[in-house]
């Protein structure tokens, strides 16, 4: 615990939004030398099973961004197709996975964090998911960085609630304290057969933006005079109607980290029962089944 805070103590003092600009241009550099070495370096360095990508050719990406990025073959995450699962939306480690008790949901051992804060203080949406279910997924930079939708449902809101970019590692969730209700996030409400969820898309230090297949880029949510992103200061909401309706299948991509981060679900209180199996840093892959519905 003593090495995760002294790891962590620096986070608190350098510029997260300032360095994520900066790695938002990095990524994005389509100098082949360059980009072709750091694809290179990646695949190697984190062992990445290129055969289950579309395209795996790592030279064969404009820049580095597009192979973070990059598309799966359609066999390579078999999606369960029982009527009652609900599927997990990403590759990655589990963080917690539990009940949401009394507006409280756990982070890590002696850390917790409240659902109408990471809610951006949407009171409403908070008591429609209080005593609920969550869970929260770590996404390690070698992890496919794609989302995909737990359930079918449909878009109902999202909204963008400005904050800080502390790391997501598991190191920074076990030492600093409310971490996914500090970081900047963008929440999509979707209404489904089971009810209603939530899916947080929680940013993190370097993970310079974040996209949705249905609004493209949400976060960085305006320019610098020079070209680099910059984050608004203000929570941002949209609403979907009738005349704007967005359906997505269970297992359709819903959204992207360009770089690695956390997603939270949340569920309405006796909506389903998680897979008696499921722990904290327990590996997942998109597609498998985490719970059902009752």
């Amino acid at each position: 615990m003593l090495g995760d805070i002294f790891r962590t103590l620096p986070q608190y003092l350098i510029p997260h939004h300032a360095l994520s600009r900066l790695i938002y241009k990095v990524m994005r550099i389509r100098w082949p030398f360059f980009k072709n070495a750091l694809t290179s370096w990646f695949v190697k360095q984190y062992k990445v099973d290129m055969s289950q990508a579309v395209n795996p050719d790592v030279k064969g990406y404009p820049d580095f961004n597009h192979f973070f990025t990059r598309e799966l073959r359609a066999d390579a995450r078999p999606i369960v197709d029982a009527a009652n699962a609900i599927v997990s939306p990403v590759d990655g480690r589990i963080s917690e996975v539990g009940i949401i008790n009394n507006d409280t949901i756990v982070q890590a051992k002696n850390h917790s964090y409240s659902l109408l804060t990471l809610l951006g203080g949407d009171a409403s949406l908070a008591e429609r998911f209080n005593n609920g279910s969550f869970i929260n997924i770590y996404l390690s930079p070698s992890d496919y960085h794609r989302i995909h939708m737990p359930v079918t449902g449909t878009l109902k809101s999202m909204t963008y609630v400005p904050g800080r970019l502390f790391s997501v590692s598991p190191s920074a969730v076990r030492s600093i304290p409310r971490l996914f209700a500090r970081n900047e996030r963008v929440i999509s409400l979707f209404e489904s057969e089971l009810g209603y969820f939530a899916m947080v898309k929680v940013g993190a230090l370097f993970v310079s933006s974040i996209d949705t297949v249905w609004q493209e880029a949400i976060t960085p949510r305006r320019k610098c005079p020079w070209g680099a992103p910059r984050r608004s200061k203000s929570l941002e909401s949209w609403h979907y109607d009738e005349t704007s309706q967005i359906t997505l299948q269970r297992g359709e991509e819903a959204a992207r980290f360009n770089m690695g981060s956390t997603v939270i679900l949340l569920f309405e209180p006796g909506k389903l029962t998680w897979q008696q199996d499921l722990q904290p840093h327990r590996p997942v892959k998109l597609g498998e089944l985490i719970a059902t519905t009752t």
